[in-house]
């Protein structure tokens, strides 16, 4: 049987790109985000969620966009899997696609490696990449953002 897939299309400019909706946990408008020292490059700092510190990764600086500073238009992604759970800064939320397995190509029949992608499929006529969030951040840099994080609350609290 042909299982349903359903992605959370979101833009970069004028790119689009999706993630499982079973990995989002909540879609919100830009709020302030709080430098983190040390963390790896593509992580613009941390953002206060239900008194957790979340990561918040930059997609621009990782897929190698042109960058901006943050607008109040913009939307960040809650995000989780079992390895991890993040924040993806993006400039909107599209839509939901609903998607049979047929309708999108495996990372396995694309012939450039894209480390990040899953698999794309194409939306009206545009190519969507699917993204694979576990690639976002690996355990090293999950690691040096939790002592990053940590240093910076013992920082706050002398």
């Amino acid at each position: 049987m042909n299982e349903i897939n359903k992605l959370v299309v979101f833009q970069i400019d004028e790119q689009k790109f999706a993630v499982h909706l079973s990995n989002v946990e909540r879609i919100i408008h830009s709020i302030e985000i709080h430098p983190l020292p040390m963390a790896p490059d593509h992580i613009s700092g941390t953002i206060n969620y239900q008194g957790e510190f979340l990561p918040v990764v930059n997609i621009r600086k990782l897929f190698q966009l042109c960058e901006r500073e943050i607008e109040l238009t913009d939307q960040l992604i809650i995000a989780g899997t079992d390895k991890n759970r993040l924040v993806l800064w993006v400039d909107a939320v599209d839509e939901i696609a609903f998607l049979t397995d047929d309708e999108i190509v495996n990372k396995d029949k694309i012939l450039l490696d894209y480390g990040y992608v899953e698999g794309l499929f194409k939306l009206r006529d545009r190519i969507v990449l699917i993204h694979d969030l576990d690639k976002f951040i690996t355990p090293e840099q999950i690691l040096k953002i939790k002592d990053a994080i940590q240093r910076q609350l013992k920082d706050k609290q002398n």
